[in-house]
């Protein structure tokens, strides 16, 4: 993983993007871009990875990612196997309201909208019961061109900026001033650790992917992620432990404990609960 920014190709006769993904498995980097990104899942499953925060996404949830938020959608393992059959789809509207639609978002009119995107710039998951209006407004878009699709879009703010006491997809978001180098490095040092989560990983070696020794490596990570880094690891072993509880395909608690990467069954107890609120036992059982 090298790159975080990324580009949207923008028509030259458009100012809303709307396109659709049907490939094997999610693109595989951090990134982030200008554009405020709302993106319906339709076919696949996975981790989320929104800022420093992780969520487990599945088919039918629709995301927004505000302007210039890290995220990535990472497929499971087993869209990576070599005879897997499985695939995704999405459908994902982009707009960027300082560009070409500048004009349209100074309107007083439109006061309420941008209050609304500005409140709601860490993201969040449309609400299970607007699921049908929003998922119905996005394949309108995509179905229609020119002034109609322009109306479809402005129906789809309406209904967007009507929402209330949505919670964030992150609240530890990387600093918006980083620059692309530093995002860079960022997103190395996430990759390399959500790659390698299932082994004992020590400080001495993530500090050597970055190239710094471990001091200054601990400063950085802190900075840059607000987060130490056995923090951060264990976010990310109890996120793959909670996909495995609610799957079903492991062999108990204690084998899904050794797979996540932790030595001591108590130790995963005591982290599951400080992370989740909640036993492994009692996460399976709710879930």
């Amino acid at each position: 993983m090298k790159v975080l920014p990324f580009t949207i190709p923008v028509s030259h006769d458009r100012t809303i993007i709307v396109q659709t993904e049907d490939m094997p498995y999610f693109y595989t980097y951090l990134h982030r871009h200008k554009e405020i990104q709302l993106t319906w899942i339709q076919e696949g499953e996975g981790t989320l990875v929104a800022g420093m925060n992780m969520h487990l996404f599945r088919a039918g949830e629709i995301y927004l990612f505000g302007a210039n938020m890290p995220h990535v959608f990472k497929s499971d393992p087993e869209y990576f196997e070599v005879d897997s059959k499985k695939k995704i789809r999405t459908i994902t509207v982009f707009f960027n309201p300082t560009d070409k639609l500048s004009a349209l978002f100074d309107l007083p009119e439109m006061k309420n909208v941008q209050a609304f995107l500005e409140e709601n710039n860490c993201g969040f998951k449309v609400p299970h019961q607007l699921f049908s209006d929003i998922s119905g407004r996005l394949l309108g878009l995509l179905n229609s061109d020119g002034i109609d699709q322009l109306m479809q879009f402005l129906q789809l703010l309406k209904t967007l900026s009507s929402m209330k006491n949505l919670e964030p997809l992150t609240v530890n978001s990387l600093p918006r001033s980083i620059n692309d180098n530093e995002g860079m490095r960022v997103a190395s040092i996430y990759n390399y650790i959500i790659q390698n989560y299932s082994k004992a990983l020590t400080l001495e070696e993530v500090a050597e992917q970055a190239y710094m020794t471990p001091h200054a490596f601990c400063r950085y990570f802190k900075k840059h992620t607000r987060y130490t880094l056995v923090g951060f690891l264990n976010k990310v072993r109890i996120n793959e432990a909670c996909k495995l509880l609610m799957s079903g395909s492991h062999n108990g608690i204690a084998a899904i404990a050794y797979s996540c990467g932790f030595n001591s069954i108590t130790n995963f107890n005591r982290v599951f609960k400080s992370i989740t609120g909640k036993s492994p036992r009692n996460y399976k059982e709710q879930f």
